[in-house]
């Protein structure tokens, strides 16, 4: 693993905002042990209450991380030893546990599947993981927000990608190829963040079972705060080169309260070349 900062990042986006501090309880002097009734009972709303912004909105800075397979596996699977490092067992996070593939597509993710062990861009080749699965990923990441922009910088592959919230024009991407990471847009609803994702590079996959979509996928994902250590993540997803109709998944993401925590980045990529060349000098 490495270290590295994230001046450069925060240049990029243009936030002049710290990181958020990590959310801590304070702990006092034990109380005597209260009825069972009181104990199951829920947080009052002021330990519970939503962080906000200096602007009122939800304020998601801070560190953050799915706990779930869906990586490896996005709907219902068991245990395997293939592939990379094996294959956890773990329940789905797809809406219905179905996904909508043409005849087509479906043949094709089966082949993906077969190949996996070799052509998962994520997990075999260190690729950038895409959009939705750099959120659920087995690693952390950050989320930097200001006014006019949300910055999220994740552990896996050095991913980064930023939300623009100011309603820029989309103008410029015309004629630009797709990128990895794709192109978010932002917005609020109520206090629940709307992000539009497009030019997604038809070259990342969902999952390392091989789910997979073209170039015209569109993603739209809901960030809804839970409490104030529990976001509701949600994306609807829609290509129709590869499905007969728009389908989602849901998963809560966790506050990463350690109060020691560092976003350690992970190039594995690089990782793979050192031991691929080992010290070759290039030509």
């Amino acid at each position: 693993m490495r270290c590295r900062t994230s001046s450069g990042f925060r240049s990029l986006l243009g936030v002049g905002i710290a990181i958020s501090s990590v959310v801590t309880v304070a702990g006092g002097q034990t109380a005597p042990p209260a009825p069972r009734a009181a104990a199951q009972s829920r947080p009052t709303p002021r330990a519970n209450q939503l962080p906000r912004t200096a602007d009122g909105k939800p304020d998601f800075n801070g560190f953050w991380q799915a706990l779930n397979t869906a990586a490896w596996d996005i709907q219902d699977h068991s245990s395997s030893l293939v592939s990379f490092l094996g294959v956890p067992p773990g329940r789905g996070v797809v809406e219905g546990n179905e996904i909508p593939y043409t005849p087509a597509a479906l043949e094709q993710k089966k082949a993906n599947f077969a190949k996996r062990a070799t052509d998962d861009p994520g997990f075999a080749k260190c690729l950038l993981p895409g959009v939705p699965r750099a959120t659920y990923m087995p690693y952390p990441f950050e989320i930097i927000q200001d006014p006019t922009m949300i910055g999220i910088r994740y552990a896996f592959a050095r991913a980064v990608r930023t939300i623009d919230l100011a309603g820029r024009s989309r103008d410029w991407l015309k004629g630009w190829p797709d990128f990895w990471m794709g192109d978010s847009r932002g917005k609020w609803e109520g206090d629940t963040l709307v992000v539009d994702v497009r030019k997604l590079d038809e070259r990342s996959w969902f999952d390392h079972a091989g789910n997979f979509h073209s170039d015209a996928l569109h993603v739209v994902e809901r960030y809804t705060f839970i409490d104030r250590d529990h976001i509701q993540y949600e994306a609807t997803i829609d290509d129709p080169n590869v499905f007969t109709r728009p389908w989602k998944m849901r998963m809560p993401l966790y506050r990463i309260i350690d109060r020691n925590f560092e976003l350690l980045e992970w190039d594995c990529r690089f990782d793979q070349d050192s031991d691929k060349y080992k010290d070759a000098i290039p030509k």
